[in-house]
């Protein structure tokens, strides 16, 4: 589901591209390029910077949802393997809080999936509406009449020098610096835990 979300802004910062190439004069020759804007947004500084901000907020709760899902594995396999000791009336109780540790662990992971989704494209759009001016600008003064974006796109064959995702990623970071701190580079934000084991 991230990844439809993250698609889908990718797809409208697109589509804003085009809108906003139709609105300059057409380069007069048929230079095509290509760029990947996923992977340019998340090399830029500030991208970077992003990213590590969104898995420093996210890593406590994400710490929090493991610890939930490690009691809830720990509890299905003590009933399994006290099924043929435990009373009926025990194992009922166990059974009971089994469940509600379960409920309660899938609402506080899909609310933190949900708050996750919401920060990242934000922070994809801040980004992308920005990097749309820097591909406008390099587009017209290379003379590109058309930039596709390649992770959007099936694009089957790429020339040497037609992808133009590194030098826009270098015109980006030069015209929206990051702070200092966000040249080392983050990984990416991961989602959080994953449901318990059946």
């Amino acid at each position: 589901m991230r990844k439809r979300v993250f698609s889908g802004t990718i797809l409208a910062i697109a589509l804003a591209a085009v809108m906003c190439a139709a609105q300059d004069p057409a380069p007069s020759s048929e230079k095509v390029a290509v760029i990947n804007i996923q992977q340019a947004i998340a090399q830029t500084g500030e991208g970077k910077q992003a990213l590590d901000a969104l898995s420093k907020k996210y890593e406590p709760k994400r710490q929090g949802l493991q610890r939930q899902q490690d009691e809830i594995n720990a509890l299905q396999d003590q009933i399994q393997k006290q099924a043929s000791t435990l009373s009926d009336e025990e194992r009922a109780r166990m059974q009971r809080d089994l469940d509600q540790k379960q409920r309660l662990f899938k609402r506080e992971q899909d609310d933190d999936q949900a708050d996750w989704q919401a920060d990242n494209q934000d922070a994809v759009q801040r980004i992308g509406q920005k990097m749309v001016k820097v591909i406008n600008d390099y587009a017209l003064k290379q003379a590109y009449a058309l930039v596709l974006d390649d992770s959007q796109l099936p694009v089957y064959y790429v020339a040497k020098g037609v992808d133009i995702t590194d030098p826009i990623v270098k015109l980006y970071d030069q015209a929206n610096p990051a702070p200092a701190s966000a040249a080392s580079s983050a990984p990416a934000a991961k989602p959080p835990a994953t449901k318990p084991k059946p």
